[in-house]
């Protein structure tokens, strides 16, 4: 009765072809070029009704018996100079007069491709869907009359973001170019770091209304096949009316779609995209958006930030261990202040325990409200500061926290240990090289908060180690996600909470670039040059 039930509920509930958001209902079938002008212009016509920025030029040839033709383009993503010199002049003016077609050829529009359209990108086409989905990419369509074939040529320009220092990822030494919204220029900018043969890009289009470009590239010899193959498997898998940023595509080839953990990881910047690469990672870009997804992604990779790699081993070493102390502040100082306030006052000196006493004397709420409240309280300004305008933003987020602080202070609402907690608590956070990552921690420093107030330290115990068990059970593209400190890989440690010496770090990562697991010679260790003896006169 039950399984009846369910089946029944299940098909009411399934979504019906006709009601399916993501179907593309004015797309057409497939036609092909039409050897009558007319029926291809008719056809473009009703397509694109009521569309201002199409253009279809309409020409002849001068033969001695003019061939009509005419040129199809969206304004705005053309470059119009090369179709006017290129193409309609050379076929207006610079075209031979002949007696006849034949005395051509007998296919026009093949000998019109080898003798006058001087671009480089030509493509022949006889599928006219074909032909209308190149020019909304930015290409330009050119229909001749007693042809069923049309030339689709290359010439593509748009206003477009120039290369410049990337903004969520500054480094005080390291490359400055950072990717922009155009695929092509961000192919571009890896291709410049990787000169090699070894380098693969595929591309494919996902969307059915955007038709966006997504782009993987990977090391041919380096990578592991049934990693690139699985990217491929999931990015075949989405059916979607339209992607928009890589932000949607992270969401769909995630492999634990439910967790607050990071299962990719995302950058702006082409060494750190190069870098990972070397490493046996897959890099997945997407058109429109400046932000490129790595996988697979592990935990320990979201302490890392390219200027590690930059300076030396000793100062980089230094500043990751900062790093997971500050991580750890995030994410555990509150919780611990209120365990310990709340449960725990004989851990604190009788000195310090009667100064926050006294600080906290008048204070109407307990420990744990007046905590989640002024946590709270910083994450409205930190995204308030973010939504304003900068000059604004910075004002509201400096000037909010210190008024709202003191003003709360000065009222007895809480105490001044409690902003001091938070105010160092939020600093804490913004170390974490990665943005996801470091969501993921202020997220989580809520529940454990809570874990504190009913249970103290108990609590905060109980809380991590769930959380714990819960990072060693993910995994990203198949690769564990605590890799390689569960399962532990002593190779691997050497580029986790240390950074190495790169003379020292010979290797890849095991569980990721195993295929090709030597990167550099195991004698590259420098030092001072040998003695030599001295010649005597």
């Amino acid at each position: 009765m039950i399984n009846i039930l369910y089946s029944y509920i299940k098909k009411i509930l399934k979504p019906k072809n006709k009601d399916n958001p993501s179907a593309d209902k004015n797309t057409p079938n497939q036609v092909t070029v039409s050897p009558n002008i007319n029926t291809n212009i008719d056809y473009i016509n009703r397509l694109f009704v009521n569309s201002s920025d199409i253009v279809c030029r309409r020409f002849k040839i001068p033969l001695d018996s003019p061939v009509e033709a005419f040129v199809f383009y969206i304004d705005g993503l053309t470059q119009n100079e090369i179709i006017n010199d290129n193409l309609l002049r050379a076929l207006m003016v610079d075209f031979p007069s002949l007696s006849s077609i034949s005395e051509v050829d007998t296919n026009i529009t093949s000998f019109v491709n080898d003798n006058f359209v001087s671009v480089a990108g030509v493509k022949v086409l006889t599928d006219l869907t074909q032909v209308v989905e190149r020019v909304l990419e930015g290409e330009t369509a050119l229909f001749i009359d007693d042809s069923e074939k049309a030339l689709v040529v290359s010439v593509r320009e748009w206003e477009a973001r120039s290369v410049s220092e990337p903004e969520t990822e500054v480094v005080v030494r390291g490359p400055r170019d950072g990717f922009t919204e155009t695929l092509r220029t961000n192919t571009v900018l890896i291709r410049r770091r990787i000169k090699s043969h070894r380098l693969k890009l595929e591309s494919m289009k996902i969307g059915e209304l955007t038709k966006t470009t997504v782009c993987i590239a990977y090391i041919d010899g380096v990578v592991n096949d049934k990693i690139v193959e699985e990217v491929r498997e999931r990015l075949a898998r989405i059916k979607i009316d339209g992607i928009l940023e890589s932000g949607y595509i992270e969401e769909l080839i995630e492999d634990n779609p439910y967790s607050v953990f990071p299962q990719t990881n995302f950058t702006e910047r082409p060494d750190k995209v190069a870098g990972g690469l070397l490493e046996g990672q897959v890099a997945i870009m997407v058109d429109t958006t400046p932000f490129v997804l790595l996988v697979p992604a592990t935990f320990p990779m979201f302490f890392q930030a390219t200027e590690d790699y930059y300076n030396r081993y000793t100062w980089s070493t230094f500043i990751r261990a900062l790093r997971f102390v500050t991580i750890n502040i995030a994410l555990l100082l509150p919780a611990l202040y209120v365990a310990v306030l709340t449960y725990h006052q004989e851990m604190i000196p009788t000195e310090l325990l009667v100064s926050l006493a006294t600080a906290r004397e008048g204070v109407p709420f307990p420990l744990f409200v007046e905590t989640i409240t002024m946590e709270f309280t910083f994450e409205i300004l930190r995204e308030a500061g973010i939504r304003l305008p900068r000059p604004i933003g910075q004002a509201v987020s400096i000037v909010g926290a210190l008024v709202i602080g003191q003003a709360a202070v000065a009222a007895g609402l809480v105490s001044n240990p409690t902003v001091i907690v938070v105010a160092l608590t939020a600093i804490s956070s913004f170390t974490m090289p990665n943005q996801n990552g470091a969501l993921a921690v202020r997220f989580l420093r809520f529940p454990i908060i809570a874990a504190a107030a009913f249970l103290g330290l108990f609590g905060v115990m109980v809380a991590l180690m769930l959380m714990l068990f819960y990072l060693v059970s993910l995994r990203s593209f198949g690769i564990p996600y605590m890799s390689p400190i569960a399962p532990a890989s002593k190779s691997d440690l050497k580029d986790t909470i240390v950074r190495a010496p790169w003379w020292a770090m010979f290797t890849r990562p095991r569980l990721i670039g195993y295929k090709d697991p030597q990167r550099q010679k195991f004698t590259q260790k420098p030092g001072p040059p040998k003695k030599r003896g001295t010649n005597k006169r």
